[in-house]
Parts: structure tokens; sequence; C-alpha cells
């Protein structure tokens, strides 16, 4: 709540004191130190503490310039800050002389928001580059407005004793800088130079070099000599190969058994001006969270077609630490940066398991000795319907906090999903959701997991009292929410998957009373128990009524059918025509238990749909990585023209509409059309099934407005085209912008499920 005193309220004439609260991003994004310098401006004096996530000002001088003061508090606050003024009370005259900033406190009640890592700013970044600075090439420098805050708090007040900086010691010159209030290192916590701060170590079989600058000449030389390197970042470590060197790509495919997932690749800051960039992409790549976003191949020239191969974008993000600027400037090229990690597990931070656990896939190791203290992967972005869509949270924009639309009543965890997982804590009416962690397959994985959410809940002082899961009960995630619910006894409540989804946009446009979701993914628990995944959802959160789905089929051996999309191409025809028989493949086996319907669950999931497509079209009879048959039927699809066809729509026995995909069947094998065209017509032809299911649902049930979410809608040229067909007939249509579509957006969905259930 805002509370503001009234002008007549003030008094006057003479001098008045005032006593501020501000909440919100008031911590690690140098708020004490522009509070001081605005004091000295306005020639005020008084005090400014950081308390547990809040900001207290005390504050003495003329009415006038109290009243200045807490204007341009509020307007010209940081760039990185978030401030809320909370409270605003008269105070008695102290009759101070001088402005202070004090230590901080912890005696006031928990009002915590964290900072996530800040980019290198251009201030910082000048520095780096100018020879005669102390701080020159140096890997760590920073200042109260760039630098890691997430990674390196340990608890909060946001102190350097309160981080992974409290081992080094600032030398004189920092400490100047540290205590000179017009310094912009003023209250840096995270200050540090070449004397007294962290260092770099490259290590290889036949190396061992400590000195900063020597070790990383050693990795620039390394690279260009074609060699891995696994260079730890802000967040963690990546592993790093020259993006123009086919071999090296190569290699690192190879080594790390990732013979076709898309690479993300880091651009050095003197190539981003060549490049054909729009205006938007060059404002979200240089946004302080420098996120990695998705952009389209023939705007990035030079680039090994190894990268990313069969699709249309590369991942491109820019150097966000000083020590990626040094590597990137330095090797005056692209580098490919793609996270130090098994396949699937969270991104790695401790040098001892990186040099164990990937030795066989990098050559050298630059460490370095500033601890991380929790790890957080890059965050990724595409630009869908032109407004950038996080498909990832992470370093830069996690962890996300957003505002509930309603009060809980208790503090919630909600635990995600099995596959993209990340957690959410919600309490009040706030929810913060965590950088990824990644699939759950994994013992690793399974221990960052729980490490989230026990550090979530010390870093913001709140302890859950209900757990919120999926309602699959072999997922990771749902069999630890059961345990820990039980041995702890707290209330537990499953959300069923697509309703989870359609709590996205429930939660992020929170003024539609009434949607139509349509809620298309790979595959999710059905309240009927079967693999849903295509489905049209009525009614609002923690209120859904399947109205809508695909028509169903089956999936020939089970989990096999994700990663044989084959397997999916010939059982759609079999649905068809039992007689169908392919020569590629020998199916008997697999047709005869198709029949008795063993193993071949059954699905209405709409991905499984796209893995089946690409089959037909060649693209992918088997994959190696999640979606990887669905991305590469899009970019055959492309901007290639094409007529839809119209699928048919039904009502089966329980009055779900039901879109009939059938006769797709005979478009995606028919030879005489050119494979883009076939593709693009699969694309087109769903988008108007969506329009024509939402038109027969408007008849039947009054107005709403549509919502697309699920993983699927990451398909530009599906949502693009379903949202231009949907507005053109008068519908309201979302999709999600602040939370991933995806099932990293799953666990906020879960928690605006439960909010709504609480409150009917």
């Amino acid at each position: 709540m805002n509370t503001r005193l009234d002008e007549h309220d003030w008094p006057e004439p003479g001098t008045a004191a005032r006593m501020l609260h501000l909440s919100g991003h008031v911590q690690g994004v140098g708020f004490r130190p522009f509070v001081y310098r605005l004091a000295e401006h306005y020639g005020l004096n008084g005090w400014v503490e950081n308390q547990l996530g809040q900001v207290a000002i005390f504050i003495e001088g003329s009415a006038s310039a109290l009243d200045q003061f807490q204007h341009v508090l509020i307007e010209q606050a940081p760039a990185a800050s978030r401030p809320q003024l909370e409270q605003v009370t008269h105070a008695d005259n102290q009759g101070l002389t001088s402005f202070t900033i004090r230590s901080s406190t912890t005696t006031s009640p928990a009002d915590i928001h964290v900072t996530p890592d800040l980019a290198l700013c251009d201030e910082c970044r000048a520095e780096l580059h100018t020879a005669t600075d102390n701080r020159y090439h140096y890997s760590f420098i920073n200042c109260t407005q760039c630098g890691p805050r997430y990674t390196i708090i340990r608890s909060l007040p946001y102190d350097r004793a309160n981080t992974t900086m409290r081992d080094f010691s600032l030398c004189p010159s920092c400490e100047k800088e540290y205590n000179n209030t017009l310094d912009r290192r003023f209250h840096a916590e995270p200050i540090a130079c070449p004397v007294c701060g962290p260092q770099l170590e490259f290590r290889n079989k036949s190396q061992h070099i400590t000195g900063s600058n020597e070790a990383l000449l050693a990795s620039i030389s390394a690279l260009r000599d074609g060699d891995i390197i696994a260079v730890k970042g802000i967040g963690g470590y990546h592993l790093v190969c020259d993006a123009n060197n086919d071999d090296a790509i190569a290699h690192l495919r190879n080594r790390k058994h990732r013979p076709d997932k898309p690479l993300a690749v880091m651009l050095p800051w003197q190539q981003l001006s060549a490049l054909n960039l729009t205006t938007q992409q060059r404002e979200i790549l240089t946004d302080p969270a420098h996120p990695i976003l998705l952009v389209e191949k023939h705007r990035l020239p030079g680039l090994s077609e190894n990268i990313a191969p069969d699709l249309n974008e590369i991942g491109i993000m820019l150097p966000y630490s000083p020590l990626h600027d040094l590597l990137t400037q330095l090797m005056g090229n692209a580098l490919v940066m793609t996270s130090a990690n098994l396949s699937g597990e969270p991104v790695l931070t401790e040098a001892h398991d990186v040099e164990q656990r990937l030795g066989h896939i990098a050559d050298g190791f630059l460490h370095h000795n500033r601890p991380i203290q929790r790890p957080a992967d890059d965050p990724v972005l595409r630009i869908i319907q032109e407004k950038p869509r996080p498909l990832r949270l992470g370093r830069g924009n996690a962890p996300l906090e957003l505002h509930l639309p309603r009060s809980l009543h208790i503090p919630v965890l909600a635990v995600g999903s099995h596959m993209k997982n990340t957690v959410a804590l919600a309490f009040g009416d706030r929810i913060i959701i965590s950088p990824h962690i990644g699939e759950l397959d994994s013992p690793r994985s399974q221990e960052v997991f729980e490490s989230v959410i026990d550090d979530l809940q010390k870093l913001y002082q709140v302890r859950a009292q209900q757990i919120v899961c999926d309602a699959h009960p072999g997922y990771a995630s749902t069999r630890w929410a059961k345990q820990v619910a039980m041995h702890n006894e707290l209330d537990i409540s499953p959300v069923y998957h697509h309703a989870a989804h359609a709590g996205v946009l429930a939660g992020e446009f929170p003024l539609v009373k009434r949607w139509l979701a349509f809620s298309w993914d790979g595959t999710g628990l059905g309240e009927d128990n079967n693999l849903w995944g295509g489905e049209a959802l009525l009614g609002h959160a923690g209120d859904w009524q399947r109205v809508g789905s695909l028509k169903t089929f089956r999936l020939p051996g089970g989990d096999k059918a994700i990663t044989q999309p084959w397997r999916l191409a010939h059982a759609l025809h079999w649905q068809i025509d039992s007689t169908w028989q392919d020569t590629e493949h020998d199916t008997d086996l697999l047709f005869s238990a198709w029949q008795r319907q063993l193993n071949s669950p059954l699905t209405s999931s709409a991905g499984r749909l796209f893995d089946a497509a690409a089959a037909m079209l060649g693209l992918a009879h088997e994959t190696s990585f999640d979606a990887q048959a669905a991305m590469a039927l899009e970019a055959l699809a492309a901007d290639t023209p094409c007529d839809a066809i119209e699928l048919s729509i039904a009502a089966d026995k329980q009055g779900i509409l039901r879109i009939n995909w059938s006769p797709l069947l005979a478009m995606l094998c028919d030879d005489t059309r050119s494979p883009c065209e076939r593709a693009a017509c699969f694309h087109d032809s769903l988008a108007h099934a969506i329009l024509q299911q939402a038109l027969m649902l408007r008849q039947q049930h009054g107005e709403f407005a549509v919502g697309l979410c699920g993983g699927v809608f990451q398909n530009k040229r599906l949502a693009e085209t379903a949202m231009r067909l949907l507005t053109e007939n008068d519908f309201d249509v979302y999709l999600p912008e602040q939370v991933p579509m995806n099932d990293a957006g799953l666990c906020y969905g879960q928690v605006i499920n439960v909010l709504n259930r609480f409150n009917d």
C-alpha cells in the first residue's frame, strides 16, 4: 500500500522530518548510495538503512526540499531498482547535521526482495577496456549498477559480509571507493580489483596457470587452437568453443552426446553493430538481463551451420560478465556458450565437479575463486506476436517476483513439473519463481531441486505450510511433495497438468473472468487418467471444464514413441487404415502390441501430433532432444504460403468437441506438394481448427477470452496464425508474457489454481 501525506498535512514553515519505508527491489541495486546523494543534493540530513528486504529512511530539512526529495526518490531511482513507497509518517526533528548510511538491521519484519544478477554496465565496460584504468582487463569489475547479486547472496540484508565476497578484504583503494559518496562504487557490495579481488586460473592436461591475465590468454590460445574450454561465469560454468570452427563444434557435440540440439552463441560487442537486427531485438539483447534471444539465421552471417542444424533461428546473447566480455573481445569472434552440465541436469558451479564430471568433454578449464552460492542458467526468450516470451527463466531475470491477484492465507510451495522444472514460493500477495532447474531424471537434478526449495524458503524467511504438485504420481517432484507433506504434516494439493498451464494465463491476466484456454503440449496426466495434450478448457483458475480436445490416438511403445516419432506416424496411419504398411521399419510386433493396446497408452497430445508429422516428412524418425521434431517441422514451414485443410470437429459421447486430424495424413504424404508447403499446411490447418473449435464453443457457452498455453504454442507460426485468426473473429486473445508457457511455468499456474480454490 502507498501511504502518502496530503500536502496540507506538512508542517509549514520551517524544518520538518519524515520517516519513509520502501519495499520492492531496493537492495543490491545501489539504492542506498542513490538516497545518500539525493539527500546531499537537497541539503537534507538523516540516515538510510537496509532492513530485512526494505529500506528505511529518516530525513529532515525544509518541507519543500523534503517534497522534492520524496518525488525524485521514486521517479529517478536506479534503473535496476523497483522501489515502492510503503509508508510515510511525520517524525520528530533530531537536529542531525549530516546524512549517513547506517549499518543494516535484522530486527524489522522480513519483507525480502532479491535482485537477479545484473549484466556488465556501460561504465564498467569502458573501464574494463581502458589501459590506464586500475581494473583494465580485470574479469570481476562491477559497480552498484552491475554484477552478481542472486548468485552470491548468502543471506539478507544485502551487505558484503552476507555474500560470497566476504572473504575478499578490501584493499585501501577499493575501500576508498566504497566509502566515497561521489563514487560509482559507493557501497557496491561485490566491489573488487586485481589487488584484493577474485582471480582466474587455467588448467589443462599440461598446464596450471594462476595469474589472471596469463590464465585468460591461455584460454584464448586454447580456443583459437580449436579446444573446448569449461569457463566459470556468474551462475555456473559454460562449455565454450569457437563458433566459427566446425571441427570444434563437432567435437563438442560428439563428446557431450548432443548431436542435434541447438547451441547458444555469445557475440562480441564489436559485432553487434554489423548485424541486421531489429530495434526490438537489440533492446532485448542489451536489456540488463542480457538473455539468450532466438534470432533468424539470416541475420547472423558467418556462424557454423552445425550450431543449430535444421533450424532457422540461433540463440544469441551478449557478454554479460566482464570475463565473457574479455573472452569474446580477445577472440574477435563469436563463441559457442552452452551450459556445462550433463544433458538435462542443472548447470555445474564447482571446479572439482566440472573437472570430474566433464573432464571427458573439456580440453581445459578456466576457473575463478569467487564462490557461486546457487546456480542460475541463462534465460531464453523468443519473440512471438511482436512480444518477447520467456522460454526459460534464469540468470538475470530470476528469481522472478510477481504479484498475485489476491493474497494467500498461508505460504504455499509449488514444485512444478518433471521436465523443465522450476519451483515457486508464494506468500501474501507475492510469488517467487526460481531459475531453471531442469529435468528431474538424475540424482543431481533432484539434489538441486531440493536445495533450491530449501534455499528459497531460507532466503525469503518464509516456510511453506502447503505444497502444490502435479497430479501425475510418477513425477519426481510429485513423489517428493508427497513424502515431505507426510513427514511434516503439511497439506498437499495436486493440480492437473493442463489446468496448471491454463492457470498461467489466469495469473498473468487477472482481469479476464472467463477463459477458453487451449492447453496444448507434449503430454500430461488428464482427469480421466489418460495422457492429455490438445485440450480446450473453459472456466477460470481453480474451476476448469474440458470442453474440447484432439481426436485421440495411441503411443506405440509408450515413452519410446516420444524419442522415435516414426512410431507415431505408424500409429496414426493404423488408426485410419489397419492394413497400412511401411517398408522402412519392421513393425509386425509393434503393430500387434498396438492392436492389443499393450504398452500403447491413449493420448490427445498436440505435441505428439507434430512429432508424427515431422516423421512423415522425413525430418526426424528419431530424436535426441525434447521438441526436436516439432522444431524441425516449424523451420521447414518457415514463411511458406499455403491453403489450410478444413478439419472436422464433432462432439464425442461426453460432449467434448474433438478436432479430427485424419485429413492431415493424406496431405503430409502427398508428394505432389513440396515438403515446405506440406509443413506449412499442417500448421495452418491446426490454427484454423483452433478457430473453428472456439467459434463452436462460443455458440454453446457464450462469450469468453481465448488463451494459448502449453509448450506447443512456443511454435511461432502456429501461435501467430491462431492469434490472427481469432482476433479477426472478435476474440480477445492472450499468450503468456512473463512466465514460460511450457512446463517451466507450471509451478506458477499451480499456485494460481490453488489460490482461486481458496477464494471460491
